[in-house]
């Protein structure tokens, strides 16, 4: 079994993101790295080369400026991306410059690939998802966060990043068939020092809002010292252990956010409900699902 993996990436030094953790994540499981590397505007490509593995092959990229409308831009790095793994590898796996793999779900994954290989009714496995926030000891529990996601799937180019490169769908526009690993992604997008956080939150809103640097929320977002973790609806107290590769970020958190988890913030009574029902009964009713399970 070959197994090629993918990501892009851009101004990750700027912006915080742990693209470093994330690759060292997937290396054990890859017999190649393709990092597609964005006309970035810090250190980042020397960040990069600095994990100094010979799977990592650097694929350099400029960023499509028109873009700038629900993400598109990040669909079509993971494109590049996902072209320029090898021809005959089975499967390619996915993870995003702020995603990381816990290694003890190593074996379940290498276990899942090789189970469904052959299996033509599976195009891709869809793993579950921590998605931390503020802290490396909170988790988001509420409706806003997506639970599960696709992160392997075949090594077919008809197969293309969807939308702002949440997963994947067929050229076609239909959706992959799945199964469901026990294996996680944890997500680190929304683990900042404050003042980071407040850049990177201002970028992303570039790469989704034509224009965005004119509107008022922009003109809000420079003057703001740093980001105000506070407005979340619900959070969770993360009870399990973070990857071996994050250790030393984790021990590195140098700024003060607290929440009191019995705080909830939520809109209106409805979305107080359907976090009743998915925290008594683990039922999620109208959740979007941009997969089928089969």
């Amino acid at each position: 079994m070959k197994v090629s993996g993918f990501t892009f990436v851009k101004n990750a030094v700027r912006y915080g993101y742990p693209v470093v953790e994330s690759l060292r994540s997937v290396l054990p499981l890859v017999d190649e790295m393709i990092v597609c590397a964005g006309d970035s505007e810090d250190e980042t490509e020397v960040l990069i080369k600095s994990v100094n593995d010979s799977k990592i092959k650097l694929v350099h990229s400029v960023w499509d400026k028109s873009l700038t409308k629900g993400g598109a831009v990040l669909a079509a790095e993971t494109n590049k991306a996902l072209d320029a793994t090898c021809a005959d590898a089975d499967w390619l796996l996915y993870i995003q410059a702020d995603e990381v793999l816990h290694e003890k779900d190593y074996a379940l994954i290498r276990q899942a690939m090789e189970q469904y290989k052959n299996d033509t009714r599976v195009d891709g496995l869809l793993f579950k998802y921590y998605h931390f926030y503020g802290s490396f000891r909170y988790t988001g529990d509420g409706r806003s966060w997506y639970t599960r996601e696709i992160r392997i799937v075949r090594n077919n180019k008809a197969i293309r990043s969807y939308r702002d490169a949440q997963g994947f769908r067929w050229q076609n526009n239909s959706k992959l068939r799945v199964k469901e690993i026990d294996a996680h992604i944890y997500h680190y997008g929304w683990v900042r020092e404050p003042k980071v956080m407040i850049k990177k939150i201002s970028n992303f809103n570039r790469l989704y809002i034509p224009g965005f640097d004119k509107t008022p929320e922009a003109q809000t977002l420079q003057n703001t010292a740093q980001f105000d973790y506070s407005g979340v609806d619900t959070l969770a107290l993360f009870t399990g252990t973070h990857p071996a590769v994050m250790q030393e970020r984790v021990a590195a958190e140098n700024w003060n956010f607290e929440r009191d988890i019995e705080q909830k913030k939520f809109k209106n009574l409805k979305h107080r409900l359907l976090y009743f029902l998915n925290r008594q009964f683990g039922w999620r009713p109208f959740e979007y699902r941009n997969y089928i399970k089969v």
